[in-house]
């Protein structure tokens, strides 16, 4: 074994351990921050949000959005905050110090109740704790890209317990290519960010499956949700794009705009509790079946339209978990509808899911990695995931197909 060999082993276990303590770090801010929020000891963020008071619930995400907005105004004015991506494939080192603060501005705004992804700030510090620990080594820029690419993957895998799902991520989404030095890697990383998480995260599932009755059919199913997801994810990519581009600059005006989105949430979540955070309180209820019609619904409209707001607003967060809620809402709003108006039964957490990863796999690009994902977080029984990658996958077909006539017809 070369000393190249030797260091890049050494690399793929530095990265590991790097990332899962990234991911261990916000995990533990974002829960401080909620806690301190909504003034809750136990349980989870829906609960906090539903036993507050009132006032707590408009205020407290205002105050965050404040403070968050202060200090992207006071970032953005010294310097230019990169994507992750950007900073990856950059050459030389990362700014590792600008990048963490925006991530632990991520984490503040979530953390407050913002409508914005929490996994984008285990990433971006997983990333540049990556490139701190292994700066000093001897690496080409390919191996250099490689681990930072892998150090992303296992941020998200770290803060969900999901090892499979951030392996993918990274291989999928990150880095797009299958070479057998970057799979390794990424499973390697991902596995061991897991385990150092453990602590924190107490390896819990994010979504506990209900254990419903099931049936092969729902397979078939899934093929019929293919345009539905295909409309959500198409929608959802195109509202989040505009907002983006028209979003309030890096002047004073951040802080008002979101601390104002802020403070709309919180209103807002006196009668539908579960808007608040990154998505996750959404997919819980969609789970357990505790959505309505109506309320699935009215979800399915404010999730995403909340989420274009802080990102109008000039906030930066995760784009994951939104696009999920709006998908299980929609799922729900199907599966409901379906056992309300037809002597059909389906089962709702099933089907909620199944949209969840169609529209994942359209916001991504990546069927595979969407609906993998998908199953990591509520671990229903295995065959699920055929279900799931089925809905994934026509709905990823179904949107190539229409883009390729799309530009078949723009040129003639």
């Amino acid at each position: 074994m070369n000393r190249r060999d030797l260091e890049f082993g050494c690399a793929v276990l530095a990265i590991g351990l790097l990332a899962g303590l990234a991911g261990a770090a916000t995990t533990l801010v974002l829960h401080a921050v909620e806690h301190l929020t909504y003034h809750y000891s136990f349980g989870t963020l829906l609960d906090g949000v539903t036993g507050s008071s009132p006032v707590r619930r408009a205020v407290g995400p205002m105050i965050g959005g404040t403070l968050a907005g202060l200090g992207w105004w006071l970032l953005r004015r010294r310097t230019r905050v990169p994507s992750l991506t950007d900073a990856i494939d950059a050459p030389g080192p990362m700014q590792r110090l600008t990048l963490t603060i925006d991530a632990g501005l991520q984490v503040l705004l979530v953390g407050a109740g913002a409508s914005l992804g929490r996994e984008g700030a285990p990433r971006q510090f997983a990333a540049a704790l990556g490139d701190l620990g292994t700066s000093r080594w001897t690496l080409t820029p390919q191996d250099r890209r490689i681990l930072l690419g892998c150090a992303a993957g296992a941020g998200l895998a770290a803060v969900y317990s999901v090892p499979m799902g951030g392996a993918l991520f990274a291989i999928q989404i990150v880095l797009r290519s299958w070479s057998l030095r970057i799979v390794g890697t990424a499973l390697i990383t991902s596995s061991i960010a897991v385990a150092v998480a453990a602590p924190v995260t107490h390896l819990e599932v994010p979504l506990h499956w209900p254990n419903p009755e099931l049936s092969y059919l729902l397979t078939g199913f899934a093929v019929l949700l293919a345009p539905v997801a295909l409309a959500v994810g198409r929608g959802f990519n195109r509202l989040m794009d505009s907002a983006r581009a028209r979003r309030v600059g890096d002047s004073w005006l951040l802080i008002p705009a979101v601390a104002g989105a802020g403070l709309l949430i919180g209103v807002l979540s006196h009668w539908w509790p579960e808007l608040p955070g990154n998505g996750k309180s959404v997919l819980t209820v969609s789970v357990a079946d505790g959505l309505t019609l109506a309320s699935a619904a009215v979800i399915l409209l404010l999730k995403p339209m909340l989420t274009a707001l802080f990102l109008r607003a000039g906030a930066v967060g995760g784009m994951l978990t939104p696009a999920l809620a709006t998908g299980a809402a929609m799922g729900s709003v199907v599966a409901v509808a379906v056992n309300t108006w037809t002597p059909l039964t389906v089962s709702v957490p099933a089907v909620s899911l199944a949209c969840a990863a169609g529209v994942l796999a359209i916001t991504q690009g990546a069927p595979t990695w969407a609906a993998l994902f998908v199953w990591e977080l509520a671990r229903p029984p295995l065959w699920l995931l055929i279900v799931f990658a089925v809905a994934a996958t026509a709905a990823h077909l179904l949107d190539r197909r229409l883009t390729r006539r799309a530009d078949h017809a723009a040129l003639h």
